[in-house]
């Protein structure tokens, strides 16, 4: 018991001095005998040339330097997008390119025109009927000819002055061709004469 009551008495003693402590460092209200300024009192003007104590004085050489940068060397925030006064810059906008030229397209190809088939002459009746005799060979007599014709079933001799059939003249023989005309419509053809091969030639 006696040690707690010494602790106890120990705890108290510490308490008192601290409450002691801290009024003393309790910071005191400090009282004026008289006001500078009093309510209701007119202040002059400061004069130019009176002396401006240190705490009122107002750095003008802080305002006159250009508000448009800041102490650090970069951009002031707080300046205006567009000062008052400045014309605006104009900003040249470059004109869209020219549409290409149109493109140049080739004539079409002429057209292609295909070789026409030659007309297929149709025969005469003397044609014909020529073409049914095959030369066979000539004899040559005193000047005169006689040539050998052979309508598959039979041989014919026929020389100048002579008819064929008795429709067809024979009005020259010589050693390269026969000239034979048409009794009924005075058509006239030269044939060459090619050895076993069958009369043929175009009309005059």
């Amino acid at each position: 018991m006696n040690r707690q009551k010494a602790i106890l008495a120990a705890l108290a003693a510490l308490l008192v001095c601290s409450i002691i402590y801290s009024f003393m460092r309790m910071p005191k209200q400090e009282r004026v005998d008289k006001l500078t300024f009093r309510p209701g009192m007119t202040v002059q003007p400061t004069r130019k040339g009176q002396a401006v104590s240190d705490e009122v004085r107002v750095r003008l050489d802080l305002l006159e330097k250009n508000p448009g940068t800041a102490p650090g060397g970069g951009r002031n925030i707080f300046q205006p997008l567009f000062e008052s006064g400045s014309a605006l810059k104009k900003v040249s906008i470059p004109l869209p390119p020219p549409p290409p030229p149109p493109e140049k397209k080739p004539p079409p190809p002429a057209p292609v025109q295909l070789p026409t088939a030659p007309a297929v002459v149709e025969q005469t009746p003397l044609q014909r009927d020529m073409a049914t005799f095959t030369f066979l060979g000539f004899l040559k007599k005193d000047s005169r000819k006689t040539i050998f014709l052979s309508n598959g079933r039979e041989i014919f001799l026929v020389k100048k002055g002579d008819k064929i059939s008795g429709k067809y003249d024979v009005t020259l023989v010589t050693d390269e061709a026969i000239t034979i005309s048409s009794i009924n419509d005075g058509g006239e053809i030269v044939i060459p004469l090619v050895e076993n091969r069958p009369l043929a030639a175009p009309r005059k």
